[in-house]
């Protein structure tokens, strides 16, 4: 016979994982892509709060930021990013993500906080510019980063928890 496999040989034979790895590929896919969407719905309202009303409360106007984005998030990670996975009740799923999420926030402002209060990089010690830059590296980029993957790892632990796929394992 040819090395070559064919439909009645098991050689040809799908790796059982692959769905499995598919379907985790899809949703980081569209887990990132949320989360560079609700990066944007962050930074601009974060940024209008910050320059308008909340001008001498950064940490605040983050805050609220996160929270608005949060919103956004469920609805969107709920729709598409955990669409294939099998819902519990959606009070108690909700609850879940706001407690998740609620954690993730302050994961999320806490380099802000420690950038301003605890280092000082605050507009009488430093420049507007300076100050600026640092809480843009301290929220939108440290504070994100370290957001995301809290979210990533409590959203699949806590809230989207896929009873439908999982598979006793035999050891």
């Amino acid at each position: 016979m040819s090395g070559r496999a064919n439909a009645f040989s098991d050689e040809g034979a799908r790796d059982p994982s692959r769905p499995k790895l598919h379907r985790e590929r899809k949703r980081a896919l569209y887990f990132l892509g949320i989360g560079g969407f609700c990066f944007l719905l962050t930074l601009t309202v974060n940024y209008g709060l910050k320059f308008t009303i909340l001008g001498a409360r950064p940490t605040s106007a983050f805050l609220i930021a996160n929270a608005a984005a949060t919103v956004v998030s469920y609805y969107l990670s709920r729709r598409f990013t955990f669409g294939d996975v099998v819902h519990g009740l959606k009070r108690i799923q909700f609850i879940k993500f706001v407690g998740m999420s609620t954690i993730a926030i302050g994961i999320t402002a806490a380099p802000v906080y420690v950038s301003r209060w605890i280092f000082g990089i605050t507009e009488p010690h430093v420049s507007f510019v300076v100050q600026e830059i640092a809480d843009f590296i301290a929220g939108p980029i440290i504070g994100t980063l370290l957001g995301m993957i809290f979210r990533w790892w409590a959203m699949k632990k806590f809230v989207f928890l896929d009873t439908l796929h999982k598979r006793t394992e035999i050891l």
